[in-house]
């Protein structure tokens, strides 16, 4: 794969650099948002790293930036906030995930691997997560030949859920997703949906695991 590195702290660009560089992929580093958007612009990458915090263009600004023209590009927000809000403003910006500092390299190559295919997967209307089937332009999910029957915030949470399948997704940032905007999120009713959607993937669908104190992960 081909990566974008948009890093303003050089210790961190150099050590993102040699990780994802050991494991085989090429790169593009720059500590400029403004850059950012040239390369961006100019030449095909199959995923871009993007710090927040950069010195001349806002991470949020470049990112809304490449979504104005088009981009498809996955994005993978770096950022050291840990608030809620941040997380939630960079995905309605049209970020793919998000990674708090401090992180282990690991970490990023997986998540990056993931966003390519969720891409990719959104690209084809669709998403497989082991037995389950998810088909998001007909509006239709079925498990082996089954198909199940998903109210609209069941839906909304299997589509969220699915997007990151293997991957701990916040209980606040998975309510902010399911829930209208005009409605405050109500984690005890998440609970109920989840609930739900758990029951209507069983027995022979994927699990949906309850992480103590974090969230919920999708398990093929």
């Amino acid at each position: 794969m081909r990566i974008l590195v948009v890093e303003d702290d050089k210790a961190l660009q150099h050590s993102l650099e040699a990780s994802l560089l050991a494991v085989g992929f090429e790169l593009r580093s720059t500590d400029s948002g403004d850059q950012a958007l040239h390369l961006e612009a100019t030449e095909r990458f199959d995923a871009a790293v993007l710090d927040i915090g950069l010195p001349d263009i806002d991470g949020f600004e470049v990112l809304k930036a490449f979504r104005r023209r088009g981009s498809q590009t996955p994005v993978l927000m770096l950022t050291a906030r840990d608030a809620l809000g941040d997380r939630v403003a960079g995905l309605d910006f049209g970020a793919d995930d998000y990674l708090v500092k401090p992180f282990a390299p690991s970490e990023l190559i997986a998540r990056l691997r993931a966003i390519v295919r969720r891409r990719q997967g959104r690209a084809a209307g669709a998403a497989i997560v082991g037995s389950l089937v998810c088909d998001w332009d007909a509006g239709r999910a079925q498990v082996n030949d089954r198909e199940l029957s998903l109210r609209p915030r069941e839906w909304a949470a299997l589509r969220v859920l699915a997007s990151r399948a293997g991957q701990v997704v916040d209980r606040e940032l998975l309510a902010a997703e399911v829930f209208p905007q005009d409605e405050a999120p109500s984690l005890n009713a998440l609970e109920i949906h989840v609930g739900r959607l758990r029951r209507q993937l069983q027995p022979d669908g994927p699990a949906v695991t309850n992480i103590r104190g974090r969230g919920y992960r999708l398990d093929p």
